[in-house]
């Protein structure tokens, strides 16, 4: 074991060192065959970070929203439960808090659509900002898995960012004001809300800028890099949204209640993040009506550690992760992650012969099994003191200590940056992180700088000006 913690020691210097190198950023963006079906379930990234007295918690859902995607622009679903999760401590991945956020959209008004004499709004205009619309939300706190509390009722949801005859005419944004502005920074007009009266945090919830950046085309072309073959790596999701919620909490919530002692790596005070979408087991549709829905909440979604699902679970197993519970994953999962297979299909497309792009990895026989060097990082587990005994895919976050992937994940603010854990992830898994050898996609900035304050991600991109259609 000794020898296992000191290159894992090692393997953490590493992904900081990696980590300051470039900004290509893992996510999961329609990763599973049945999700593919479902975007406004999707969970596309999940970021979790020490921020000040603060946690900050990023759940990012509906990937590559097209911001000219009208008249009936992206939005959270209705029918969704959306749900962050926090473990606590080194032997469980059972939820301490759960946040519950639930979404409702008003009616239509019904109006007769003859009357052309109405003045505008009601369900028969063909601009949906016109008609009346306006989407709330809920968060209720859950402590052990009960006593469910609404810390916020009836948020407002910040609507699309539509364009500038939009702002004016339907959100009535005073002339010389910004989207952001008006729906984000100035107190008056903010949607960002407090929880519990500002005693749990503050919470956020609308378009953002995703800040996911990859060269997708390249990467799903059997791996064909353009680091590699020699080409101009493009970012395949620049100039898309998500749809985004943000909560910041007080370290002593998030702790339990407990101060958090900073400076000394500490299990007790280390958690676990992911985030989660169900819906209803049974949906019936009517002909003339809405669909019903019934039963129990079935998940249908979850996000913790960028790529697992996307790059370490097969397609075979791909929905059964999405299903299922981080603390039963060594039993469901734990041959994907000791036996990656994205390690045999790279030596398929020749990375690892005489000469390829990853031979200096060393024999590739020793990369394909055995692989506890990538459940050790993945749990923080060999470095700094930490000895987590309940491994799942769930972003650890110690608290206590400066936050820097593996150990949470967060945005450069201020910057157009962001962790490079896309090529880290990429590199341990294809190279057990061997110097010298950076396994890079070359897609390295985002696209819009991050915000500086909470709610941190980019404003999302305007459909007029930056519709994929547009010239970026």
């Amino acid at each position: 074991m000794m020898k296992r913690n000191t290159w894992t020691s090692a393997a953490l210097a590493a992904l900081t060192i990696l980590g300051t190198a470039g900004t290509a950023m893992a996510s999961s963006h329609s990763e599973a065959p049945a999700i593919g079906e479902d975007p406004r379930a999707d969970n596309t990234d999940l970021y979790a970070w020490v921020e000040g007295g603060n946690l900050v918690i990023l759940a990012n859902y509906i990937p590559l929203e097209e911001p000219a995607a009208g008249p009936n622009f992206h939005k959270f679903s209705d029918d969704v439960l959306y749900e962050v999760h926090i473990a606590r401590g080194a032997a469980s991945l059972n939820d301490k808090l759960t946040y519950q956020i639930r979404f409702k959209s008003s009616a239509y008004p019904q109006v007769d659509p003859a009357n052309l004499q109405l003045p505008v709004g009601g369900g028969k205009e063909f601009f949906s900002q016109l008609a009346g619309s306006k989407q709330t939300y809920t968060v209720t706190k859950l402590v052990n898995g009960g006593n469910p509390t609404v810390i916020v009722q009836d948020a407002p949801v910040a609507p699309a960012n539509v364009g500038p005859r939009t702002n004016q005419f339907a959100y009535q944004i005073p002339m010389g004001k910004t989207y952001e502005q008006f729906f984000v920074d100035e107190a008056g007009t903010s949607y960002i809300r407090q929880l519990a009266n500002g005693a749990e945090g503050r919470v956020f919830a609308g378009p953002r800028d995703d800040g996911f950046s990859v060269d997708l085309g390249a990467v799903f072309d059997l791996a064909g890099l353009e680091t590699v073959l020699g080409g101009t790596p493009y970012d395949n999701v620049s100039g898309y949204n998500v749809h985004t919620i943000a909560l910041e909490v007080p370290l002593q919530v998030a702790n339990g209640g407990t101060a958090v002692t900073p400076g000394t790596a500490n299990d007790n005070q280390t958690i676990g993040v992911w985030a989660s979408a169900s819906r209803r087991k049974t949906r019936i549709l009517r002909k003339k009506e809405d669909a019903d829905n019934f039963g129990p909440w079935v998940q249908v979604s979850r996000l913790g550690l960028p790529l697992i699902n996307e790059a370490v679970v097969g397609l075979q197993d791909k929905d059964k992760y999405n299903r299922t519970h981080p603390k039963d994953d060594v039993a469901n999962f734990g041959a994907y992650i000791l036996n990656p297979v994205i390690v045999r299909d790279a030596e398929f497309a020749g990375f690892y012969d005489t000469g390829g792009p990853l031979a200096a990895c060393g024999p590739v026989d020793g990369l394909k099994s055995n692989r506890t060097d990538i459940i050790d990082i993945i749990s923080l587990n060999g470095a700094g003191g930490h000895n987590i005994t309940a491994i799942g895919d769930v972003l650890r976050v110690d608290l206590g200590l400066p936050s820097a992937f593996p150990n949470g994940r967060k945005v450069n603010k201020g910057t157009a940056t962001e962790e490079d854990v896309t090529d880290v992830e990429l590199s341990l898994l294809l190279c057990k992180l061997a110097f010298g050898v950076n396994v890079s996609d070359g897609a390295n900035t985002n696209d819009a700088v991050f915000k500086s304050t909470f709610p941190y991600l980019a404003p999302p991109w305007e459909g007029a000006s930056r519709g994929k259609g547009e010239a970026p």
